[in-house]
């Protein structure tokens, strides 16, 4: 555990492993059995369900700050991540702050997750895809990799979405 930091005020269930250079904040919720890789940052307040698994390089919980001419507003009272039992998080992976994964989830290698998104049971979201935020993503879905799914979007359950699929909406146009 060279180099980890855990904060005083953060849970860890028993049976937790840890790599080098892992940094735990304030109020961060560790379930049983939870293996947090090499360098991953779990920001404060984030809750881990038992038996998750988080590859290394991961961000959870990352806080959104838009551009200052972006449309979306960030509330101040954001929630905390959450990520069900049984998921997996993969290597350079970014989940923001207000999310919710259900459990037997895989969040692939450099996948980003925006906030407000809630993510199904046993859902795969596949490397490199991009969940932008307040989207839902029914359980069961699969999302192959490089796939972009856009800002608000609404995916049932038991969707299949293929790779490098590209979804567009514009409420704004410039």
């Amino acid at each position: 555990m060279s180099g980890t930091s855990i904060a005083p005020t953060a849970q860890v269930g028993p049976n937790c492993v840890f790599g080098q250079n892992v940094v735990v904040m304030d109020g961060a919720q560790l379930g049983i059995g939870v293996s947090l890789g090499h360098n991953v940052v779990v920001h404060p307040g984030t809750v881990i369900g038992d038996d998750a698994a988080v590859s290394d390089n991961a961000v959870l919980g990352k806080r959104p700050k838009p551009a200052r001419t972006s449309t979306v507003r960030v509330s101040d009272q954001i929630p905390a991540l959450e990520i069900g039992a049984g998921s997996t998080v993969g290597s350079g992976t970014v989940i923001y702050s207000g999310t919710r994964i259900g459990g037997n989830c895989l969040i692939a290698d450099q996948a980003f997750v925006r906030e407000q998104c809630v993510i199904g049971d046993a859902v795969i979201v596949g490397r490199g895809v991009t969940v932008e935020n307040e989207t839902t993503i029914g359980s069961y879905t699969k999302i192959q990799s490089q796939a972009y799914v856009v800002a608000w979007a609404t995916v049932e359950d038991h969707v299949f979405i293929a790779p490098c699929v590209v979804t567009t909406n514009d409420n704004y146009m410039g």
